[in-house]
C-alpha cells in the first residue's frame, strides 16, 4: 500500500507547499468535546444533511433559520412525538422545505437519538464514544437505525459535528481507485472494509486523523 507520506507529498505540491496544505486540513473535535454537544444540535444537523441531500445546499444554508423557528430548536424529546397536526401544520409552512418524506424523518430520527440517549446516557455520548476505527460500522449503524442517513448524509452529518470522519467525495474515491484500495465507488460493506482498513492504515502510520487523510486523499485529485 502506498504511504501516506507519499500522498501529502502529492497533495502538498497540487496545492503549492506543505504550509499551503496544513491551511487547509480539517481537524475533528474531541470526544470530550464531542460529547457536551446538546442533542437537539445532533437532530439539528443531522436534518440539515437530509434535506440538504439532493437539493440545493445555498437555498438550505438561507432558509436554515427558518427550519430551527419551525422546529423550535430540534428538541428530540419534543419531535419523537410529532403529531399528524404537527405534519400538516409543517408541510404548509413557507419557512421550510416541504417535503413530506424528509418532514417525517425528523421525528423518525427524533426517535433514533432518544433511543441512543436511553442506551448511552445522550446521543452525543453515543457519537463521541463510537472507536474511529470502526467508523464504517457508525455509517451502518446510522443507515440502518437512522432515517434517510445512507449515502454521504451520514458522512457529512458525522463530519459537520466535528467527529473523527472520512467522507467518500468523488475525489476521495477515485483516489481510493487509483490506489488500488477499491475498484468503484464503495456501495457493499466489504469495500466500505477494505476503505477503513486503508485509513486505519494511514492514521496508524501518520499520526493523523481520519478527516485530516481523507482530505490530503481528496487535495491528490480535486482542484
Amino acid at each position: 500500500m502506498i504511504s501516506f507520506d507519499t500522498l501529502y507529498q502529492h497533495a502538498a505540491r497540487r496545492k503549492g507547499s506543505e504550509q499551503a496544505l496544513e491551511g487547509l486540513l480539517e481537524h475533528p473535535l474531541s470526544a470530550q468535546n464531542l460529547a457536551k454537544i446538546p442533542d437537539d444540535r445532533w437532530l439539528s444537523m443531522m436534518s440539515r444533511c437530509i434535506f440538504q441531500a439532493g437539493f440545493s445546499w445555498k437555498v438550505i444554508d438561507k432558509k436554515w433559520p427558518g427550519f430551527e423557528e419551525a422546529f423550535f430548536g430540534f428538541d428530540p424529546q419534543r419531535w419523537m412525538y410529532m403529531s399528524d397536526d404537527d405534519f400538516e401544520t409543517l408541510l404548509k409552512d413557507t419557512r421550510i422545505v416541504r417535503n413530506a418524506i424528509k418532514i417525517r424523518s425528523v421525528r423518525e430520527n427524533a426517535q433514533f437519538l432518544c433511543d441512543l440517549a436511553a442506551e448511552h446516557g445522550s446521543a452525543a455520548k453515543a457519537f463521541a464514544d463510537w472507536p474511529d476505527d470502526e467508523y464504517v460500522e457508525l455509517l451502518l449503524m446510522l443507515k440502518k437505525r437512522g432515517s434517510r442517513l445512507g449515502g454521504n448524509s451520514a458522512q457529512y452529518f458525522l463530519r459537520l459535528m466535528g467527529k473523527d470522519s472520512f467522507i467518500l467525495s468523488r475525489d476521495v474515491v477515485s483516489a481510493l481507485i487509483r490506489e488500488g484500495i477499491i475498484s468503484n465507488a464503495p456501495k457493499s460493506q466489504r469495500d466500505l472494509r477494505a476503505t477503513q482498513q486503508a485509513f486505519n492504515h494511514w492514521r496508524k502510520e501518520s499520526g493523523r486523523s481520519l478527516t485530516e487523510i481523507s482530505k490530503v486523499l481528496a487535495y491528490t485529485v480535486g482542484a
